[in-house]
């Protein structure tokens, strides 16, 4: 339990426990069941044990311990060490996730022995006194004793998007946060006893709809189980009409059903995912959606606020200029009693008491501030103070010098003297009312912020990857544009204000996407532009940390909030960024193309066997020949040239483009051609080692299991060996496989019912693989592999 920075002076109406009051009922209580703040480890067990995949191949691996031979249910074996490896390795992403997520989980404020505390959510107690102020969660159910122009955004509650006005003697409820104001609720309900614990199919936390890559892997998933239906239906009516005995006929109906079935893709997606979310973990990235890696990867257009994110989150003040007749003395003494006093906090205030050090005193009226109405106004004692944006006021002779202070990058907002009473204002009605009337401007305030020392290395990281940037924030917007101009954003014409935007559709989607930067927008503003932008068909990601970010947060396909920020922005946000570092991106981009690309090319592998059985069930399955492989050939087969390389491929280093929705198209272009060469040459190799040189069964199946080996450690040459140095890699690694098949042949040919290679079996595989190859490279010359290619075209 830390003291906050709040003032240690509170409303004598304000009266919370002591600390040894506390302490009684947090032991009469007991402990609480801790927040989940990531998958539990019976969800990643039932992801990678409990699926359709895996349910058809356990099916089938009794069937074939019934009726079969048990040899021929190893897949059974690597469907166990698959699911295995992904739960360990899920298992130990969670753990690191969980040790991340503790530094940005809630806290709550409470009052104990008449003094402000920051406390876990499982040390607040029933008769607790919270404080609450915006961008907090409220982490209990209570009754507001104190409300300064508090509103609730209680949409993961009721599905009402509109923040809720909640006044004194109002009840208020855990899960929703504060979007404006502050107050002090008292504690009635924690925990399991709390509103939305009780609610049994309530939306936790705000989820992102799948992603394209999700989405077509499930597509493929579909056709794949389609495709397997009918196929699956001919070859047994094929092998019931032919009357084939039970012993040859599981065999073989197993052997195309698992070659059917790309039994480690899902696995691989998964694992894929959870050791991206573990390497950005160390990064101090905080991935909350699993799928926040392809995000990543795949924005387009990235839309940032600039405090925070270009700049550092703290603001300073530069310096005061007081109006004519107003001495900087007493408009330095104003703006620290302001601040001293204010119940609402926000940056602005926060960097003012920091320089001006008064006592606070009582107010007896306040309107906090608010990112739509652009001012705050409190009253102590007999005086009024407004302060607010420049552009709200009448500035007589200062307007020269807003103008160049904005224009230099620096924020400048204006105090001033109202004579009116703040009773009459009713910001609950209408949340854009503006200030109170008969305003004497006592100055302004000129504040500054520095620029990230990373700030222009990352600007110039996403333009090279054709990433575009757009700056929306609350401030004017010529200061926006001279941060985003020092940041090195190149402008595309004069700076958008948005309290212009377009109502009309159309008129508002060509205004977001010419607009570089676009100053004095409001919460709503945002996220109307990001819907803009999305309706325009691009991936857009949003950066933000504050209350006014949570809209836009809410719409972009990618919400990024700093580990700073509010507690409502970190809530909605797919990736937080603990701690707050803005060039932390770049390498998280990095990272998940490179993971994203190399899961495309291993896709392509799966997605080939599963093409070559569908050629070979509808060629010499449906024949009154015998099937050219067993189930345990195919498992050794897909262990060597699928399952060993795609644990190294997978997170391998690469380069290339990536775009997700062209994922599906890539995978068909390649796999179903591959899987029909490959199903060819096995084919005719097998039927002419039978056939024509009578080989015998074992040694013609062991022509098709050799032809099947080579075809496919050629595939992941053709997928992999881009550069020189790759080749020489991945071609390493296609010898060392092809090197344990051979050890396969000479020590446990017996168990895989496999020949001593002759002559004969020799030739045929060879013209097998030949006749796969050369059908390829003459096809298409992307069957070539790349330095193979190079060196033809320089010869």
């Amino acid at each position: 339990m830390t003291e906050t920075s709040l003032p240690p002076t509170l409303p004598r109406t304000v009266t919370g426990l002591s600390e040894a009051e506390a302490a009684r009922l947090l032991e009469e209580r007991g402990p609480q069941e801790p927040t989940r703040t990531s998958r539990s480890y019976a969800s990643i067990v039932r992801a990678n044990v409990f699926t359709v995949f895996n349910l058809i191949l356990v099916v089938a691996g009794v069937a074939t311990f019934v009726f079969g031979h048990w040899e021929d249910a190893l897949f059974i074996a690597i469907l166990v060490a698959n699911s295995g490896i992904g739960i360990l390795q899920e298992a130990r992403a969670k753990r690191a996730l969980d040790r991340l997520a503790a530094l940005v989980a809630p806290t709550a404020t409470v009052i104990r022995d008449r003094r402000p505390r920051q406390v876990g959510v499982d040390e607040v107690v029933v008769r607790d006194l919270v404080r609450v102020q915006a961008g907090d969660q409220l982490v209990a159910d209570g009754t507001l004793e104190q409300s300064s122009g508090l509103t609730a955004d209680e949409s993961i509650l009721t599905g009402e998007s509109r923040a809720v006005a909640r006044h004194t003697g109002e009840g208020v409820r855990s899960g929703s946060f504060a979007v404006e104001g502050s107050g002090y609720y008292r504690v009635t309900a924690v925990g399991m006893d709390s509103y939305a614990e009780k609610l049994a199919d309530v939306a936790r936390s705000f989820r992102h709809p799948r992603s394209p890559l999700e989405r077509s892997l499930n597509t493929l998933l579909f056709a794949l189980v389609a495709i397997m239906v009918p196929l699956g239906a001919i070859l047994g009516y094929s092998l019931w009409a032919q009357k084939t005995p039970i012993s040859d006929a599981v065999p073989t109906a197993v052997a195309a059903v698992v070659t059917l079935v790309p039994e480690g893709l899902i696995l691989l997606t998964s694992l894929t995912y959870a050791i991206a979310a573990l390497r950005m973990a160390r990064r101090g990235a905080l991935a909350q959606q699993l799928n926040a890696i392809e995000s990543l990867a795949s924005a387009e257009i990235v839309c940032l606020d600039k405090t925070g994110t270009l700049t550092d989150s703290a603001l300073e003040v530069a310096k005061l200029v007081p109006a004519s007749g107003v001495d900087e003395g007493e408009l330095a003494h104003a703006l620290g009693r302001y601040a001293a006093s204010a119940g609402a906090k926000n940056g602005t205030l926060t960097a003012i008491g920091q320089t001006y050090d008064v006592p606070a005193e009582p107010v007896s009226a306040e309107v906090p501030f608010s990112s739509r109405r652009r001012w705050s106004a409190v009253r102590i004692g007999s005086s009024c103070y407004v302060l607010g944006a420049p552009e709200l006021f009448a500035l007589d002779g200062l307007d020269a010098t807003v103008r160049s202070e904005q224009a230099g990058g620096r924020r400048v907002v204006v105090l001033a003297s109202c004579s009116s009473s703040l009773a009459e204002v009713d910001v609950a009605s209408d949340p854009e009312q503006g200030p109170p009337g008969e305003l004497r401007p006592l100055g302004i305030v000129i504040l500054s912020e520095r620029l990230r020392p990373d700030a222009r290395e990352t600007v110039e990281y996403f333009l090279s990857q054709g990433v575009q940037l757009k700056v929306i924030s609350g401030d004017a917007p010529v200061t926006v544009a001279a941060v985003a101009a020092d940041a090195g954003i190149p402008a595309a014409g004069p700076p958008l204000d948005g309290r212009d935007l377009p109502d009309d559709p159309d008129e508002l989607r060509r205004a977001a996407l010419e607009a570089t930067v676009i100053g004095r927008i409001s919460p709503e503003g945002k996220q109307r532009v990001i819907e803009a932008l999305t309706d325009a068909g691009h991936y857009v990601a949003m950066i933000g940390d504050g209350v006014n970010d949570v809209p836009a947060l809410k719409k972009a396909r990618l919400a990024i909030a700093q580990g700073s920020g509010s507690q409502m922005a970190k809530s909605v946000a797919d990736i937080v960024l603990v701690r707050g570092d803005f060039g932390a991106i770049p390498p998280m981009v990095a990272e998940g193309r490179k993971v994203l690309r190399n899961l495309q090319r291993v896709t392509k592998l799966f997605v080939t066997k599963s093409a070559f059985a569908a050629f070979l069930i509808l060629t010499v399955g449906i024949a009154r020949q015998d099937y050219p492989v067993l189930p345990r050939h195919l498992t050794l087969v897909a262990t060597l040239t699928i399952g060993i390389p795609s644990l190294f491929l997978a997170l391998a280093p690469s380069s290339g483009p990536w775009r997700s929705p062209r994922f599906l198209r890539e995978v068909a272009s390649f796999a179903i051609p591959a899987g029909t060469a490959a199903g060819l040459g096995v084919a005719s190799s097998y039927l002419f080692a039978s056939d024509v040189l009578d080989l015998g069964l074992v040694q013609s199946r062991t022509v098709s299991v050799t032809v099947l080996t080579i075809v496919g450690l050629y595939y992941i040459l053709v997928l992999e060996a881009a550069g020189q140095a790759r080749a020489t890699a991945v071609g390493v690694l296609c010898a060392v496989l092809f090197a344990l098949y051979c050890l396969v042949l000479a020590f446990a040919r017996d168990f895989f019912e496999l020949a001593v290679p002759n002559a004969g079996i020799v030739l045929c595989s060879l013209g097998g693989s030949a006749i796969a190859i050369s059908g390829l490279a003459m096809m298409d010359d992307r069957f070539i592999p790349a330095f193979l290619r190079r060196g033809w075209l320089e010869a």
